[in-house]
Protein backbone atom coordinates (compact mmCIF):
# COMPACT_ATOMS: atom_id res chain seq x y z
CA UNK A 1 0.00 0.00 0.00
CA UNK A 2 1.32 3.46 -0.89
CA UNK A 3 0.40 4.95 2.49
CA UNK A 4 1.60 2.00 4.59
CA UNK A 5 3.45 2.97 7.77
CA UNK A 6 4.56 -0.59 8.51
CA UNK A 7 2.44 -0.87 11.68
CA UNK A 8 0.36 -3.89 10.75
CA UNK A 9 -1.12 -4.41 14.22
CA UNK A 10 -3.05 -1.14 14.07
CA UNK A 11 -4.01 -1.31 10.40
CA UNK A 12 -7.68 -1.70 9.47
CA UNK A 13 -7.00 -2.34 5.77
CA UNK A 14 -8.36 -5.81 4.94
CA UNK A 15 -6.68 -7.99 2.33
CA UNK A 16 -3.42 -6.08 2.33
CA UNK A 17 -0.77 -8.13 0.56
CA UNK A 18 1.98 -6.45 2.56
CA UNK A 19 0.55 -7.46 5.93
CA UNK A 20 3.12 -9.15 8.16
CA UNK A 21 2.40 -11.67 10.88
CA UNK A 22 3.58 -10.55 14.33
CA UNK A 23 6.92 -12.08 15.32
CA UNK A 24 6.70 -15.32 17.29
CA UNK A 25 9.15 -15.46 20.20
CA UNK A 26 7.66 -18.58 21.81
CA UNK A 27 10.15 -21.25 22.89
CA UNK A 28 9.33 -24.95 22.52
CA UNK A 29 8.74 -26.97 25.65
CA UNK A 30 11.24 -29.75 26.23
CA UNK A 31 10.10 -32.85 24.35
CA UNK A 32 10.19 -34.93 27.54
CA UNK A 33 8.17 -32.41 29.55
CA UNK A 34 4.41 -32.14 29.98
CA UNK A 35 3.66 -28.90 31.82
CA UNK A 36 -0.06 -28.15 31.97
CA UNK A 37 -0.12 -24.65 33.47
CA UNK A 38 2.58 -21.96 33.69
CA UNK A 39 2.09 -19.15 36.21
CA UNK A 40 4.39 -16.15 36.45
CA UNK A 41 5.03 -14.57 39.86
CA UNK A 42 6.04 -10.94 39.45
CA UNK A 43 6.54 -7.74 41.42
CA UNK A 44 7.07 -4.12 40.52
CA UNK A 45 10.05 -3.80 42.87
CA UNK A 46 12.32 -5.91 45.01
CA UNK A 47 12.01 -6.65 48.70
CA UNK A 48 8.30 -7.51 48.77
CA UNK A 49 8.68 -11.27 49.29
CA UNK A 50 8.01 -12.46 45.75
CA UNK A 51 10.25 -15.53 46.04
CA UNK A 52 8.68 -16.43 49.38
CA UNK A 53 5.21 -16.27 47.82
CA UNK A 54 6.42 -18.42 44.91
CA UNK A 55 7.65 -21.04 47.36
CA UNK A 56 4.41 -20.94 49.35
CA UNK A 57 2.27 -21.29 46.22
CA UNK A 58 4.24 -24.26 44.90
CA UNK A 59 4.20 -25.97 48.30
CA UNK A 60 0.48 -25.31 48.69
CA UNK A 61 -0.38 -26.83 45.32
CA UNK A 62 1.84 -29.83 45.98
CA UNK A 63 0.17 -30.32 49.35
CA UNK A 64 -3.27 -30.25 47.69
CA UNK A 65 -2.34 -33.07 45.33
CA UNK A 66 -1.08 -31.15 42.31
CA UNK A 67 2.36 -31.74 40.82
CA UNK A 68 4.18 -28.43 41.13
CA UNK A 69 7.47 -27.03 39.88
CA UNK A 70 9.41 -23.79 40.11
CA UNK A 71 11.46 -22.30 37.29
CA UNK A 72 13.68 -19.80 39.09
CA UNK A 73 14.03 -16.98 36.56
CA UNK A 74 15.50 -14.57 39.12
CA UNK A 75 18.93 -15.54 37.80
CA UNK A 76 21.06 -12.95 39.60
CA UNK A 77 19.22 -13.28 42.92
CA UNK A 78 18.08 -16.89 43.21
CA UNK A 79 16.72 -17.90 46.60
CA UNK A 80 14.27 -20.68 45.73
CA UNK A 81 16.56 -23.69 46.39
CA UNK A 82 17.58 -22.25 49.75
CA UNK A 83 13.98 -21.89 50.85
CA UNK A 84 13.30 -25.55 50.10
CA UNK A 85 16.58 -26.78 51.60
CA UNK A 86 17.72 -28.11 48.21
CA UNK A 87 21.52 -28.15 47.95
CA UNK A 88 22.32 -30.99 45.51
CA UNK A 89 23.40 -29.84 42.07
CA UNK A 90 21.26 -30.28 38.99
CA UNK A 91 22.33 -33.18 36.79
CA UNK A 92 22.45 -33.30 33.01
CA UNK A 93 24.48 -33.57 29.83
CA UNK A 94 25.05 -31.52 26.70
CA UNK A 95 21.45 -31.94 25.58
CA UNK A 96 19.24 -31.81 28.67
CA UNK A 97 19.10 -31.08 32.40
CA UNK A 98 17.15 -32.63 35.26
CA UNK A 99 15.57 -30.52 38.01
CA UNK A 100 16.12 -31.19 41.67
CA UNK A 101 13.16 -32.23 43.82
CA UNK A 102 12.31 -30.89 47.28
CA UNK A 103 11.38 -33.04 50.25
CA UNK A 104 7.71 -32.31 49.54
CA UNK A 105 7.96 -33.21 45.85
CA UNK A 106 8.29 -29.80 44.16
CA UNK A 107 10.61 -29.82 41.15
CA UNK A 108 13.10 -26.94 41.07
CA UNK A 109 15.54 -25.54 38.53
CA UNK A 110 17.70 -22.57 39.49
CA UNK A 111 21.07 -21.22 38.45
CA UNK A 112 22.23 -21.84 42.04
CA UNK A 113 21.93 -25.55 41.30
CA UNK A 114 24.52 -25.13 38.53
CA UNK A 115 27.14 -23.08 40.41
CA UNK A 116 30.11 -24.52 42.28
CA UNK A 117 29.09 -22.50 45.33
CA UNK A 118 25.67 -20.93 45.89
CA UNK A 119 27.38 -17.70 46.99
CA UNK A 120 29.14 -17.27 43.62
CA UNK A 121 27.81 -14.10 41.93
CA UNK A 122 26.14 -14.33 38.54
CA UNK A 123 27.62 -11.40 36.61
CA UNK A 124 25.88 -11.68 33.25
CA UNK A 125 24.38 -9.15 30.88
CA UNK A 126 20.66 -9.13 30.12
CA UNK A 127 20.65 -11.23 26.91
CA UNK A 128 22.66 -14.01 28.59
CA UNK A 129 20.30 -14.05 31.57
CA UNK A 130 17.29 -14.16 29.26
CA UNK A 131 18.88 -17.01 27.32
CA UNK A 132 19.36 -19.01 30.50
CA UNK A 133 15.69 -18.57 31.40
CA UNK A 134 14.64 -19.92 28.00
CA UNK A 135 17.09 -22.79 28.43
CA UNK A 136 15.39 -23.74 31.70
CA UNK A 137 12.19 -24.15 29.68
CA UNK A 138 13.55 -25.85 26.57
CA UNK A 139 16.42 -27.97 27.96
CA UNK A 140 15.15 -29.12 31.36
CA UNK A 141 13.29 -32.43 31.51
CA UNK A 142 10.44 -31.45 33.80
CA UNK A 143 8.32 -34.54 33.25
CA UNK A 144 4.65 -34.23 34.19
CA UNK A 145 3.82 -30.98 35.98
CA UNK A 146 0.38 -29.59 36.77
CA UNK A 147 1.48 -26.10 37.84
CA UNK A 148 4.83 -24.49 37.10
CA UNK A 149 5.57 -21.22 38.89
CA UNK A 150 8.11 -18.88 37.31
CA UNK A 151 9.83 -16.69 39.89
CA UNK A 152 10.80 -13.56 37.96
CA UNK A 153 13.16 -10.77 38.95
CA UNK A 154 11.43 -7.55 40.06
CA UNK A 155 10.51 -4.88 37.56
CA UNK A 156 9.59 -4.94 33.88
CA UNK A 157 12.97 -5.59 32.23
CA UNK A 158 14.54 -8.22 29.98
CA UNK A 159 13.66 -11.37 31.92
CA UNK A 160 9.96 -10.64 32.53
CA UNK A 161 9.64 -9.68 28.87
CA UNK A 162 11.38 -12.92 27.82
CA UNK A 163 9.05 -14.99 30.01
CA UNK A 164 5.96 -13.17 28.75
CA UNK A 165 6.95 -13.72 25.12
CA UNK A 166 8.60 -17.15 25.27
CA UNK A 167 6.63 -19.24 27.77
CA UNK A 168 2.93 -20.18 27.47
CA UNK A 169 1.76 -18.27 30.53
CA UNK A 170 -1.76 -18.93 31.76
CA UNK A 171 -1.50 -15.83 33.90
CA UNK A 172 0.54 -13.98 36.49
CA UNK A 173 0.31 -13.41 40.23
CA UNK A 174 1.52 -10.01 41.41
CA UNK A 175 3.17 -9.63 44.80
CA UNK A 176 3.23 -6.26 46.54
CA UNK A 177 3.54 -4.66 49.95
CA UNK A 178 1.14 -2.05 51.35
CA UNK A 179 3.17 1.15 50.98
CA UNK A 180 1.64 3.88 48.83
CA UNK A 181 4.68 4.13 46.51
CA UNK A 182 4.67 0.36 45.96
CA UNK A 183 1.01 0.66 44.97
CA UNK A 184 2.05 2.94 42.12
CA UNK A 185 4.76 0.50 41.11
CA UNK A 186 2.27 -2.35 41.16
CA UNK A 187 0.29 -0.50 38.51
CA UNK A 188 3.30 -0.79 36.21
CA UNK A 189 3.35 -4.58 36.63
CA UNK A 190 -0.40 -4.78 36.02
CA UNK A 191 -0.13 -2.60 32.93
CA UNK A 192 2.74 -4.68 31.55
CA UNK A 193 0.65 -7.84 31.89
CA UNK A 194 -2.25 -6.07 30.16
CA UNK A 195 0.00 -4.94 27.31
CA UNK A 196 1.21 -8.52 26.84
CA UNK A 197 -2.38 -9.88 26.99
CA UNK A 198 -1.57 -11.99 30.07
CA UNK A 199 -4.32 -12.16 32.72
CA UNK A 200 -3.55 -11.18 36.29
CA UNK A 201 -4.93 -14.06 38.37
CA UNK A 202 -4.31 -12.72 41.86
CA UNK A 203 -2.80 -9.88 43.84
CA UNK A 204 -0.88 -10.95 46.94
CA UNK A 205 -0.24 -8.23 49.50
CA UNK A 206 2.67 -9.48 51.58
CA UNK A 207 3.51 -8.04 55.02
CA UNK A 208 -0.04 -6.73 55.03
CA UNK A 209 -0.45 -6.79 58.79
CA UNK A 210 1.11 -8.03 62.02
CA UNK A 211 -0.63 -9.97 64.78
CA UNK A 212 0.76 -9.09 68.19
CA UNK A 213 1.78 -12.26 70.06
CA UNK A 214 0.93 -10.63 73.41
CA UNK A 215 -2.48 -9.02 72.87
CA UNK A 216 -3.57 -10.72 69.66
CA UNK A 217 -4.27 -7.35 68.07
CA UNK A 218 -3.99 -6.94 64.30
CA UNK A 219 -1.85 -3.98 63.22
CA UNK A 220 -1.25 -2.63 59.70
CA UNK A 221 2.37 -1.55 60.22
CA UNK A 222 2.89 -0.23 56.69
CA UNK A 223 -0.38 1.64 56.37
CA UNK A 224 -3.89 0.88 55.18
CA UNK A 225 -4.23 -1.94 52.69
CA UNK A 226 -5.02 -0.85 49.15
CA UNK A 227 -5.06 -4.35 47.69
CA UNK A 228 -8.82 -4.68 47.32
CA UNK A 229 -9.08 -1.23 45.77
CA UNK A 230 -6.33 -1.98 43.26
CA UNK A 231 -7.77 -5.40 42.41
CA UNK A 232 -11.20 -3.90 41.81
CA UNK A 233 -9.80 -1.24 39.51
CA UNK A 234 -8.13 -3.88 37.33
CA UNK A 235 -10.70 -6.70 37.71
CA UNK A 236 -8.21 -9.01 39.44
CA UNK A 237 -10.25 -12.01 40.65
CA UNK A 238 -8.40 -12.83 43.88
CA UNK A 239 -6.79 -10.80 46.65
CA UNK A 240 -4.63 -12.48 49.28
CA UNK A 241 -3.21 -10.71 52.33
CA UNK A 242 -0.26 -12.33 54.08
CA UNK A 243 0.90 -11.29 57.56
CA UNK A 244 4.33 -10.12 58.58
CA UNK A 245 5.24 -13.37 60.34
CA UNK A 246 8.75 -13.98 61.72
CA UNK A 247 7.99 -17.72 61.89
CA UNK A 248 7.54 -17.95 58.11
CA UNK A 249 10.74 -15.98 57.55
CA UNK A 250 12.59 -18.39 59.83
CA UNK A 251 11.27 -21.42 57.92
CA UNK A 252 12.42 -19.86 54.64
CA UNK A 253 15.87 -19.14 56.07
CA UNK A 254 16.17 -22.68 57.42
CA UNK A 255 15.10 -24.36 54.16
CA UNK A 256 11.79 -25.56 55.61
CA UNK A 257 9.34 -23.33 53.75
CA UNK A 258 7.15 -26.35 52.95
CA UNK A 259 6.20 -26.48 56.64
CA UNK A 260 4.62 -23.01 56.55
CA UNK A 261 0.86 -22.55 56.66
CA UNK A 262 -0.88 -21.49 53.45
CA UNK A 263 -4.14 -20.04 54.80
CA UNK A 264 -3.49 -16.56 53.43
CA UNK A 265 -3.11 -17.85 49.87
CA UNK A 266 -6.40 -19.73 49.64
CA UNK A 267 -7.80 -17.13 47.23
CA UNK A 268 -4.91 -17.55 44.79
CA UNK A 269 -4.99 -21.34 45.16
CA UNK A 270 -8.70 -21.35 44.34
CA UNK A 271 -8.13 -19.35 41.15
CA UNK A 272 -5.34 -21.71 40.12
CA UNK A 273 -7.38 -24.83 40.74
CA UNK A 274 -10.18 -23.32 38.63
CA UNK A 275 -7.76 -23.36 35.67
CA UNK A 276 -7.73 -27.14 35.87
CA UNK A 277 -11.50 -27.47 35.48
Amino acid sequence: MSNCDGKCSGCAQAGCGDRKAPPDFSAPQNAKSAVKHVIGVISGKGGVGKSLVTCLLAAAMQRRGHRSAILDADITGPSIPHGFGVTDKAMGNNEEMLPQVSAGGTKIMSVNLLLDKETDPVIWRGPVVAGMVKSFWTDVVWGEVDFMFVDMPPGTGDVPLTVFQSLPLDGVIIVASPQEMVGMIVEKAVNMADMMNIPVLALVENMSYFICPDCGGRHELFGRSRAQELAGRHSIPAVCRLPLDPAIATLMDEGRVEEAGMEGLIGAVGVLEALDK
